[in-house]
């Protein structure tokens, strides 16, 4: 038997027999639909190889990655027949049955691990402050001009918000920011404190049109040197502090009036999560709100899973872990809740944005891909085929609801008083997020709780 012929029962097992892409084999024979648009190539023996020492998404990760297997024409239609790349197993069952065919050469034959892999040790050793600087830098010091070419002139790397499909990029993202400036009641003359600020969005969105004064912090080297060039481009330096500073180093400070924390909550341990809230809530005064935007996870459904444990681990062997997020954690949102609450916060509001984050990936795909040969140049083609990969099938994700995002805005509110400063209904979904609205600046702080007596 060929190792084209171990390919095709491998492509039966990963994907199945109904193929609506095309599947080229090393020899050049082919599978599914001879005119399908979308079609993977296996370029050589090595590809087999990868899927047959690593049988699922780390195998066809490292193939992938590696240039040994090449996704041609519409990623999203071949993720989408998986749902993603996560859905791309073989069970052990027909593993055993196909390597008695493969030969020793196949199976013992090893290509090399792509550089791009990452293993940072024991997960009893994650979220340490070296650990979890180690882990930020793998993915955000990739290179700004790598960034800026999928990103685009908005800068900002999380979840976008569209009021019409059509939106621009850059339109939606300026939402987003717009969006939880409302959501935090920000008035000029408070003091926002912005966690993984990231290039300085946030910080510098509220500084220019709510007149506040912000403090932004991140742990990455190259985010923090470029926020604080653009806070000085844009004339916000007496308003806008950047600084490279881990959250557990803010303890004890004070003045902040709101707090913002914009995708970074998935750097947090599970076991973090508690002094991660601690933290936050003693830095605000009674009354001061925190929003957190977070990517979470989806629970177990079933009965079996009725008393399961869950964890908010990332897969350690799959590819997002080893390439992408090194030691990121996903959290369940009622899980997130509870905790904010036990901690003190009381929890206002949440809201799911899953298909505004399909949105904003598919545009960080296209930009990619349409700047495929600046981008290869600046990271190399493995960095490249990384972000193509795993921002393609966070996508899928997200559509098929096996990814989450949402926002949860939450009030220091003091016990017994139980003002929390919110009117009845939420102010900020009154006015288009494109437009500046004209509202009260008490009404967007939310007028006094009223006390309404029942009979």
């Amino acid at each position: 038997m060929t190792i084209s012929d171990v390919a095709r029962r491998l492509v039966v097992e990963l994907i199945g027999s109904d193929l609506q892409v095309r599947i080229d084999l090393p020899d050049r024979s082919h599978m599914g639909p001879q005119d399908a648009t979308t079609s993977v190539r296996l370029n050589s023996d090595d590809a087999v190889r990868y899927l047959l020492r690593s049988p699922g998404e780390l195998g066809f990760a490292r193939a992938y990655v590696s240039g040994e297997l090449d996704i041609i024409g519409d990623i999203f239609e071949f993720l989408s027949m998986n749902r993603s790349v996560a859905g791309l197993r073989i069970s052990p069952m027909a593993l055993a049955r196909i390597l008695p065919l493969a030969g020793f050469d196949a199976i013992y034959k090893q290509p090399p691990i792509p550089p791009e892999e990452v293993r940072f040790g024991s997960v009893l050793t994650s979220h340490t402050r070296h650990r979890d600087e180690k882990a930020i830098s793998h993915h955000y010091d990739v290179s700004n001009d790598f960034y800026q070419l999928v990103l685009g002139p908005s800068w900002t790397y999380s979840c976008a918000v569209f009021e019409d499909p059509t939106d621009t990029l850059e339109t939606a993202q300026a939402n987003k920011y717009e969006l939880i400036c409302r959501k935090l009641g920000l008035q000029p003359g408070m003091r926002l404190l912005d966690v993984g600020c990231g290039w300085g969005g946030m910080v510098m969105h509220a500084a220019e049109n709510f007149g506040v004064e912000a403090v932004g912090v991140t742990i990455s080297e190259q985010q923090s040197a470029l926020a604080r060039q653009r806070v000085r481009e844009a004339g916000l330096e007496d308003r806008v502090e950047v600084r490279r500073q881990d959250y557990r180093d803010l303890a004890g400070e004070k003045g902040f009036d709101a707090i913002s924390s914009i995708g970074m909550f998935e750097h947090v341990g599970e076991r973090q999560l508690r002094d991660y809230f601690s933290i936050l809530h003693a830095l605000l005064p009674d009354g001061g709100r925190l929003l957190n935007h977070q990517i979470g996870r989806v629970p177990p459904i079933g009965p079996k899973h009725r008393f399961r444990k869950n964890t908010a681990r990332v897969d350690p062997n799959g590819f997002v872990h080893r390439y992408v997020f090194p030691d990121g954690e996903l959290h369940e949102i009622g899980d997130l809740i509870g905790d904010m609450q036990r901690i003190g916060f009381e929890v206002r509001h949440m809201e799911s944005l899953r298909e505004h984050y399909a949105l904003t990936l598919r545009r960080w795909v296209r930009n990619l891909e349409h700047h495929w040969d600046e981008a290869v140049a600046l990271s190399g083609e493995g960095r490249a085929r990384v972000w193509r990969l795993y921002m393609a099938a966070s996508a899928v994700m997200f559509e098929s609801a096996d990814l989450q995002v949402h926002q949860v805005l939450a009030t220091r509110t003091p016990r017994l008083e139980g003002r929390s400063g919110f009117g009845l209904r939420p102010w900020w979904e009154r006015t288009p997020l494109g437009a500046r609205t004209t509202i009260d600046l008490r009404e967007q702080a939310g007028q006094p709780d009223q006390r309404v007596e029942t009979s």
